[in-house]
This record gives structure tokens, C-alpha cells and sequence, in this order.
């Protein structure tokens, strides 16, 4: 398997032990495949755990790995108002990357079409039997990995052209305080009670575990990240002027970057090399949510080889994107108020529709209604403009006037 001449060629290679290259795997692997997943070994390559959310109805694939869910839902406006509700069948789950990765590496680990190997890989290139990885193992040793097709989620290191380009950035702190402080069966999706930077929005994030043990984040959607010290004094005014917490002790933290753009991410870089996961624009533009697009992406990616076809299905729909480029758009540009749309948003549309909406499960007759639920004037000049902004391949956003 080290040289050039071809040994074994599997199904599909998949490149990269994230959410999305772990999800790919074990469905081509159910579905009978055979596939090797290329997972970097201990070092610098490997991201620190993270805590992945999403909505889903039912019990999914996961299920497993769910660290803790909630059945009811709450956004809270700048001056206070609550908005709550219930949006069944829907639960909001939570994730933690490391049980997330023992899980499907047991599955993979005990299907007899399926290898996990741990290597860097260094280059994916189209091959006269579909596609190669030239890798280095753990141990220093090149190797050669081919398949008929190579599916690589690695992170992209620049984003392709885009017309508006915002950035969700936080930092959460895993709390534990002496005394109860949350509502366990609440999660907080918006908490508008802070702060509101110069450009863009900000909001707190609430995900209680126990009655004394939550996640708490601070977020923003802006043009550039803060620095580490600028989300740990925010975290404190949260914590203590909003949350009013009063003691605790913050148990472990993580924080993260996410494009917000409405780039065209290639979905196919090689006649047999396709981008999965964040690096083929599974990341929902408008939210910053991913985890359930790569789910649907790799569902979908293993029905299309099951059934002979050539190509990667979109993680999203064009309608879904379109939309998303104009609020972006309208969001940078200032023309609507972030928390003031948002926290309208969910006061107006019932929770169960508007979070189908942003996972692209909506009709058209259900976004029709949620457009005349927004601010439609600067909506609509956004949604003008846009056709005539040229994507730029680099910077933050094309300019604009207000």
C-alpha cells in the first residue's frame, strides 16, 4: 500500500476525523462500502473537543452521543421579553466531539468494509482508477491511499469569492455553581441582553446540563474576531450583570470562529475528489449551523454512490442560500438591527416552522409568509442590489451603501 502501484482501492476514501468526515463514513460504511477514513494523528492537526448543536426530530443516527437535549426553547430581546415555546416534534440536542468520535469509531471499528488510519494527509489527486491520498503515518511512513472516489472535509484556508463575509465568533465557559441557577429543561438560543458591538449583533447562550452545570457562551456576528481577554470580560458581565449567577467556577471553556458567507463553496475539486462538510459549504450562511447539514449531505452522498452517481448532492438548497445572501447582506450592511430582527423573527413565526426554515425543511408558502414577517423594505433593496455586487476573493464584504 506504500508505492505507486495500485493494491487496494476502495469505494471511497474519506479525509479528516471531523463531524462531517465521521458522519460520511459510517453511512458509506452501512450502506455496505468499503472505506478508509484518513483521521490526523495526536498533535497539532487535531482540533480541541468541541460541542456541536443541532435540531432533529425523532431519534437519530447519534442518538448515542447526545451529552443532553431540550424541549423547550427561549430567545430573549434586548429589553427583556421572553419569547418561549415548544417546538415539537423538534428537540435541540448537544454533541460533544470526543464521545461523538468513540462512538462512530466503534461502528467503524466493527464493520468488516470499514478502516480508520490514523495519517496526515499531504495531497488528493485524481487517479486513473479514481482518485489517491498521499499520506504520512503517525510513525513517519508515506503511504498511498486510493479509492474510486476521495471525499476530503478538511478546512479550506481561504474562502472563495463572495459578495458579504461576516464571522460568528465565541467563547463558551462550562459553569458549575454552589447552588442551583438553571432551568434544566430550558435552553437559551438568544439571549440579546448584552452589550451590542458597533457593527453586527451579540447574544448570550445558555445550555443548562444539570441545575448547576451549564454552558454559557457569548457570540458575535461581526467582521473580526475579539481577542481571548475581550469574550472572557464579555462572558463576565454576562455572567454576572445579565445571568446574575454570583459565584461559580468555570470547569473548562472552548471557543471558535465560523464564516458566515455567501461564497460558493466547490463541491468537486477533481473528476473523483469532492468537498464534504464545512469545506463544501455544508455551514448554513444565515445561522452558522452545521452538524445537521453534514448529516443530510452524507445521507445523501450515500444514496447518490449507492445508485451509481457521479456527483456530490448540495448541502443546501439554491432558494435556502439566496435568502440567506440577502439577510447577510442586510445584516452587514446595517439596514435591519440584528437583535431587533431576530427576536421579531421569533415573535412573529411559531418556533416549529421558523426552525425547520433555517434547516432548509420549509415550503415555499412557509418562507413566503416568514419574508413578509421581516423588515420588507430593506429586504427588498437588499435582495436588489445584490445581483449587481461583484464577489470579491478577498477582504471581508463588497462595500455597499446603507
Amino acid at each position: 500500500m506504500t508505492g505507486p502501484v495500485p493494491g487496494r482501492v476502495d469505494d471511497a476514501v474519506v479525509v479528516g476525523g471531523g463531524a462531517a468526515g465521521l458522519c460520511l463514513a459510517h453511512l458509506l460504511a452501512r450502506t455496505g462500502e468499503t472505506v478508509t477514513l484518513v483521521d490526523a494523528p495526536d498533535g497539532p492537526l487535531r482540533p480541541a473537543e468541541r460541542t456541536w448543536c443541532y435540531w432533529e426530530a425523532g431519534i437519530g443516527d447519534f442518538e448515542e452521543a447526545v451529552v443532553a437535549s431540550w424541549r423547550r426553547l427561549r430567545v430573549r430581546g434586548p429589553d427583556g421579553e421572553v419569547i418561549e415555546s415548544e417546538p415539537a416534534p423538534l428537540r435541540y440536542r448537544m454533541v460533544r466531539s470526543a464521545p461523538f468520535e468513540r462512538l462512530v469509531h466503534s461502528r467503524l471499528a466493527a464493520s468488516p468494509t470499514a478502516r480508520v488510519l490514523r495519517a496526515t494527509a499531504h495531497e488528493v489527486r485524481d487517479a486513473p482508477y479514481g482518485a489517491e491520498v498521499r499520506c504520512t503515518t503517525a510513525d513517519g511512513h508515506p503511504l498511498v491511499l486510493r479509492g474510486r472516489r476521495v471525499f476530503d472535509s478538511r478546512p479550506v484556508h481561504a474562502t472563495p469569492p463572495h459578495r458579504t463575509l461576516l464571522l460568528q465568533h465565541f467563547r463558551g465557559w462550562f459553569v458549575r455553581t454552589p447552588v442551583p441557577r438553571f432551568e434544566p429543561g430550558v435552553a437559551d438560543l438568544m439571549d440579546f441582553r448584552v452589550p451590542q458591538p458597533r457593527h453586527g449583533l451579540a447574544f448570550g447562550y445558555v445550555l443548562p446540563l444539570a441545575p448547576d452545570h451549564a454552558l454559557v457562551e457569548y457570540t458575535e456576528f461581526s467582521r473580526a474576531p475579539l481577542t481571548t481577554a475581550a469574550y472572557e470580560a464579555a462572558l463576565r458581565q454576562y455572567t454576572g450583570d445579565v445571568l446574575r449567577l454570583g459565584p461559580f467556577t468555570v470547569e473548562s471553556a472552548e471557543q471558535g470562529v465560523i464564516p458566515m458567507t455567501d461564497a460558493r463553496f466547490p463541491r468537486r475539486t477533481g473528476r473523483a475528489v469532492f468537498r464534504v462538510g464545512a469545506a463544501g459549504g455544508a455551514t448554513r450562511p444565515a445561522t452558522g449551523y452545521t452538524f445537521a447539514a453534514v448529516q443530510r449531505q452524507s445521507r445523501a452522498i450515500a444514496a447518490a454512490l449507492h445508485h451509481g452517481s457521479p456527483d456530490v448532492p448540495p448541502p443546501h438548497g439554491r432558494r435556502a442560500l439566496a435568502m440567506d445572501a440577502v439577510l447577510l447582506r442586510a445584516l452587514d450592511t446595517g439596514r435591519v438591527d440584528g437583535p431587533r430582527f431576530f427576536t421579531g423573527l421569533f415573535r412573529r413565526v411559531p418556533m416549529e416552522r421558523l426552525l425547520r426554515f433555517l434547516d432548509g425543511g420549509s415550503t415555499p408558502w412557509e418562507e413566503f409568509g416568514i419574508g413578509l414577517r421581516t423588515p420588507v423594505g430593506p429586504m427588498l433593496r437588499t435582495a436588489a442590489e445584490l445581483p449587481f455586487l461583484a464577489r470579491r476573493a478577498a477582504g471581508r464584504s463588497e462595500e455597499s451603501p446603507r
